[in-house]
């Protein structure tokens, strides 16, 4: 097997630069932002976050709230069928996770609405579906198989995911890594795995230049739906990793309606009983949307011929 690219190229020089970033994103299949958010801004979600895993007794005592050590013990003490083994933590903690407000402000940033709308050229859609990741060393844990986001999004082929780590992200912590140029094939056969999604992408020999590298706090990785990424294994097992997955999409295609639902069992006035503001509750249904039907065929598997 190849070895893996140590760095991503990076965009920040092109930033503002349609051309550029369209360009770049058709020949390699992601953009790399360096610090593209405010340190205080990641860093306030990541905050929140951590504070459900203290409240749930999974944190080593006598640490500063940003710090993630986990107690190992503790959390394998849940209940493999009380966890979301395609997040990291119990069912019950990620519902605490989705009631946090500032983790759905966060995809509103200015400057992430600002890189879609220049790379679009248009209007953006928002997701409010939004992803947070918890991944810990729990026994029922796998990293995430190597797969596209489309057959689990549908809708638009043109809906973007950006990966938001809430934190430094070295390599040794299991950060994500994208098969480069990938999105050229388009949709991919799949097979089931396990992992988040459940489904893993057919590859075929020689299919194998992985990139990657190290993510700081307020870096941004983003891809189209059909570029082929997956998750690393984590040499910290006492440090839960913590990050954002969120879409965005041209405002004038179509968005499936499951992209609107939280990304739980809970109802969007449960998330919202707690917030202090009103300005992000059902902010999508002042945009006039085109919705798609689900097709359950892109989740079926079959063979790819190679």
């Amino acid at each position: 097997m190849k070895a893996m690219t140590p760095t991503f190229i990076e965009s920040t020089p092109i930033l503002h630069d349609a051309d550029a970033l369209r360009w770049r994103a058709g020949e390699e299949g992601y953009l790399f932002f360096r610090g593209l958010l405010s340190h205080d801004d990641v860093l306030r979600v990541r905050g929140d976050m951590l504070r459900v895993v203290e409240d749930f007794g999974w944190r080593m005592p006598g640490r500063d709230i940003l710090d993630s050590t986990v107690d190992v013990a503790a959390i394998n003490e849940v209940p493999p069928a009380a966890m979301r083994t395609d997040i990291g933590v119990s069912i019950e903690a990620y519902y605490a996770v989705q009631k946090l407000e500032s983790l759905h402000r966060l995809p509103h940033h200015r400057a992430l609405i600002s890189l879609y709308e220049t790379l679009f050229g248009g209007n953006v859609l928002v997701h409010p579906r939004h992803i947070a990741r918890m991944i810990t060393s729990h026994k029922s844990m796998v990293p995430t198989p190597p797969h596209q986001d489309f057959p689990l999004i549908q809708g638009t082929d043109q809906t973007w995911t950006c990966w938001i780590p809430l934190g430094d992200c070295p390599t040794e912590m299991g950060g994500l890594a994208v098969l480069r140029a990938s999105h050229h094939k388009g949709y991919l056969p799949i097979e089931q795995a396990k992992g988040a999604g459940q489904i893993a992408a057919q590859l075929c020999p020689g299919e194998e230049q992985w990139v990657t590298g190290d993510y700081r706090c307020g870096d941004v990785l983003t891809f189209p739906s059909f570029t082929v990424h997956k998750g690393m294994f984590s040499r910290f097992k006492d440090r839960v990793r913590l990050s954002l997955d969120v879409r965005y999409q041209p405002a004038d295609q179509e968005v499936e309606e499951k992209s609107l639902r939280p990304h739980c069992d809970l109802t969007w006035e449960q998330i919202y009983a707690d917030w202090k503001n009103e300005d992000l509750k059902y902010y999508w249904q002042m945009q006039k949307l085109a919705m798609s039907p689900w097709d359950e065929k892109l989740l079926q598997p079959s063979r790819r011929i190679c």
